[in-house]
Order: structure tokens, then C-alpha cells, then sequence
């Protein structure tokens, strides 16, 4: 027969195991939390100019696909290519400059404010002068010039400055 008394229970007699006080998750310290919301600020600071860097060079990363997709249309003639690679520059500098400091510019003057934009002469003494003669020239530039052309375009859009 099984004994049923009050005795015969082993885990009757246990006392159950106090359990420690929850943890805060909040520094317990006034320098740790002082910290901790110093640290959750410079975040949020960052985190905003970098998304207003990026917002600001939108024009930027969309000027570069532009001059990638150039670059890859069937090659027709260098004029018309020179003809877009113009315009393209030209709503670049529009879209990163005052429209009354840009618009008026043709010429040596326009090479002139890229040189100034850029910080070098390689548009008004070197390849770049291409952007204004180019599609209007009778011969067609090379395709060494061409290219010339369009890697300093590249350079332009990434390191012009306003």
C-alpha cells in the first residue's frame, strides 16, 4: 500500500528560490545615463547631416547614371554624343548652382566658371573646350578626346564645389 501521509512528499519540504530584482535597462549612475543620452544625441545629429549630404548629392548620383547611360547608347556620331554630354553638364551646374549665376554662361565664360567650379584649366586650356566647339566642329574629335571628354566630366560632377 502507498503511504499518503504529509511526511512521505520529498518536495514538500523545499523552499522555493528567492528571485533576484529586475534589471532596469537604464544606466543606474547620473555619468551613465548623462552619457547614454550624449551618445543617443550625437546619433541622431550624425544620422541627420548624413541624410542631408545625401539629399543634397541626389543630383550628383543622378548626373553619373546619366553619363553611364550615355556611355552605353549604340555609338552614332561623336557630335551627338558631345551634344548630350553638353546638356548633361549643363543641368548638372543647374541643379548644384544658382539658376542667375549658370544660365547666362556660354563660351569661354562657361568654361571659365567650370574651371572655377572645379578648381583646375582643364576645361578652358585642355579637353573640356570640347563642350563648346565640339558638336559644332566639322570633323569629329578622336575617340581618345572623346573619352578624355568624358572621364573629366566624371571628375567634375564627383569633386565640383558650390
Amino acid at each position: 500500500m502507498a503511504d499518503t501521509s504529509p511526511t512521505a512528499d520529498p518536495v514538500a519540504g523545499l523552499i522555493d528560490i528567492p528571485l533576484p530584482r529586475e534589471t532596469s535597462l537604464w544606466p543606474a549612475t547620473w555619468p551613465a545615463r548623462i552619457a547614454a543620452v550624449a551618445l543617443l544625441a550625437a546619433t541622431i545629429v550624425v544620422l541627420c547631416q548624413f541624410m542631408h549630404h545625401r539629399r543634397a548629392n541626389r543630383y550628383r548620383r543622378e548626373a553619373l547614371a546619366e553619363l553611364g547611360r550615355i556611355g552605353r547608347l549604340p555609338q552614332g556620331s561623336k557630335q551627338g554624343f558631345l551634344t548630350e554630354l553638353t546638356l548633361l553638364v549643363r543641368r548638372t551646374a543647374l541643379a548644384a548652382f544658382p539658376r542667375e549665376q549658370v544660365a547666362p554662361l556660354f563660351g569661354p565664360a562657361w568654361l571659365a566658371f567650370l574651371d572655377r567650379s572645379y578648381g583646375g584649366q582643364e576645361f578652358s586650356r585642355g579637353v573640356g573646350s570640347l563642350l563648346v566647339t565640339g558638336p559644332y566642329q566639322q570633323t569629329s574629335p578622336t575617340d581618345a578626346e572623346v573619352k578624355s571628354l568624358a572621364a573629366l566630366v566624371r571628375r567634375w560632377i564627383r569633386r565640383h564645389h558650390a
